[in-house]
């Protein structure tokens, strides 16, 4: 997993791997997730891919095609941060909020008019690390955007609690393990691809049809600059399906459109929180 004990990560390796016992392997960089797999420190790595209200975490996209590793699952949680800090601690004594760079964007609202008043936000490579931090050195006038998990763990208080900018506040994490240590699973109703264009007008709208017509359902599509071909896009695209057939003929079809396609993993879609909207 990506960050400390106590993260969301951590969170959401538990809940997809709920009925099994795990070890964890905590890595501080999403690098050194892939480097652990390589090395065979780990089986399988849970990765956050996008968040409801920060967005994309397009370096990780990238990170998934080059690695050669296959998708085999996927897990949804609602991300609720606090601001945690030294147990005494409250709002007027805060000066310095640690945190990883997509929580600081999910709790804006919260964090501006602190910045304002002259508050110092620093990115940090993880919110649980954030609160271990300032547990370990035990910094008085600095809190952490972190989970309730994290400050339990800690021993920190929750000095203002659902921090962020919006309540519907959902991250989408990927369980990655290495290719030859999928198996292929025959309940599969989800795909994850990525591919090139041709520079054709309409060349992705045919791709879009062919999709359509097959009864494919995009549920995302995300496009990064191809490195050394300046104004030209890998596509990734995630696939929802009823019927495995009918998705293995559309990809046949769309085959003679695109180029370097590549099927980054096939599995189960992910169960969406109760209150999340499909």
């Amino acid at each position: 997993m990506q960050g400390g004990y106590g993260s969301f990560h951590e969170i959401a390796a538990r809940k997809y791997f709920f009925n099994e016992k795990i070890g964890l392997v905590d890595c501080h960089t999403f690098e050194e997730l892939f480097e652990a797999i390589s090395k065979k420190e780990a089986d399988c790595a849970v990765m956050a891919i996008e968040n409801s209200v920060a967005g994309s975490l397009l370096s990780n996209y990238a990170l998934v095609k080059n690695s050669g590793m296959n998708i085999s699952g996927e897990v949804y949680l609602k991300i609720v941060q606090n601001l945690i800090a030294l147990p005494g601690q409250c709002m007027k004594d805060i000066k310095v909020i640690y945190s990883h760079p997509m929580a600081i964007l999910q709790c804006r609202k919260f964090l501006d008019p602190l910045r304002e008043k002259g508050v110092e936000i620093v990115e940090t490579i993880d919110t649980a690390l954030s609160a271990k931090y300032i547990r370990d050195k035990k910094v008085r006038g600095a809190a952490a955007l972190a989970s309730e998990v994290a400050a339990g763990m800690y021993q920190l208080e929750v000095i203002a609690e659902s921090v962020e900018s919006n309540s519907r506040n959902y991250t989408r994490f990927l369980v990655v393990e290495p290719a030859d240590a999928a198996e292929k699973n025959i309940n599969s109703d989800k795909a994850s691809i990525c591919f090139s264009l041709p520079h054709k007008v309409g060349s992705l709208s045919q791709v879009l049809s062919v999709l359509a017509y097959y009864g494919i359902n995009l549920t995302k599509i995300q496009s990064l600059p191809i490195v050394g071909k300046e104004w030209e896009y890998f596509f990734y695209l995630d696939l929802l399906f009823e019927d495995y057939s009918m998705y293995k003929k559309a990809l046949s079809a769309i085959s003679p459109l695109i180029d370097q396609l590549q099927v980054l993993g096939e599995y189960i879609s992910g169960k969406m929180p109760a209150d999340m909207p499909e």
